[in-house]
């Protein structure tokens, strides 16, 4: 993939298998805090990841002991004196990161190592699924430094994944979340002793399908949390099914069945 040549300061791209990405924040000095920078790249790699048609997978994690420690604080002095237009685009910038990842037409796997706190909570949340080590821990930060949990789509995602009671005790208190506590409330959806190796693991039990078919369902999951009715729902599963009834891959599904072989999907 041409997007894997790129020279990142904050990120490392590495492709363990035919059509994973492994996305890893590289900051293990500051717990990979983000920054601007870190936003920046984030954007960049996702749009370009998305530009890959060979890209069937994305995993995100990060490098050392944490996952993410949230916006790094070294930075944080500088935010009360922005001024109220200078903070919006300071929360746009970080917004456009983690709506570029969330909106990648591949899969997101966040294979969650260490502590997700704060933004790294958010960045979590964009993930699809989430895998965690025993030692992922997570808290909704937010409160502590006088910011609300209104941030970075933490009070969308959140709510929607662990219902509205838990997040706003966990959001409320800012308390942190062990990971035995996380999958008991459905905040990962699993805890993993190999957490990189299980990732990919994954990853390749998704990418094993059609492209077109995953795809189309991370978009019918994705829109229909935002969908007012069980109609507009129906209305958009219907357009994707029509739609990859007219691909390559289904009737290549078909006789692959009848023949007793493997499919052999491309996404055309």
């Amino acid at each position: 993939m041409k997007s894997l040549t790129a020279t990142y300061e904050t990120l490392t791209l590495d492709e363990p298998r035919p059509g994973v990405v492994v996305i890893t924040l590289s900051r293990p000095q500051r717990s990979n805090a983000m920054t601007n920078t870190m936003f920046a790249e984030l954007e960049h790699a996702a749009e370009a990841l998305d530009a890959e048609d060979d890209c069937r997978v994305v995993i995100l994690t990060g490098a050392g002991t944490a996952f993410c420690a949230g916006y790094d604080l070294a930075d944080a002095d500088d935010l009360a004196g922005l001024g109220a237009l200078g903070m919006l685009d300071q929360q746009e910038r970080a917004a456009r990161a983690l709506l570029a990842v969330r909106s990648l037409r591949a899969p997101v796997i966040a294979a969650i190592n260490g502590a997700a706190a704060g933004g790294g909570l958010s960045l979590a949340l964009a993930a699809d699924i989430r895998i965690a080590a025993p030692t992922a821990k997570f808290n909704a930060a937010f409160v502590r430094i006088g910011l609300s949990a209104g941030d970075l789509g933490t009070s969308w995602l959140l709510t929607r994944l662990i219902g509205p009671a838990h997040a706003s005790e966990i959001c409320f208190t800012g308390r942190l979340v062990e990971a035995d506590e996380a999958a008991g409330i459905g905040l990962v959806n699993s805890i993993s002793d190999h957490l990189l190796d299980d990732a990919i693991a994954l990853a390749e039990r998704i990418a094993q399908n059609s492209p077109g078919g995953v795809q189309l369902s991370k978009r019918a999951l994705q829109a229909n949390l935002e969908v007012s009715s069980y109609a507009a729902a129906l209305e958009l599963e219907n357009r994707g099914q029509a739609l990859l009834t007219r691909s390559a891959d289904m009737p290549e599904a078909l006789n692959a069945f009848k023949e007793h072989r493997p499919a052999v999907f491309t996404g055309r």
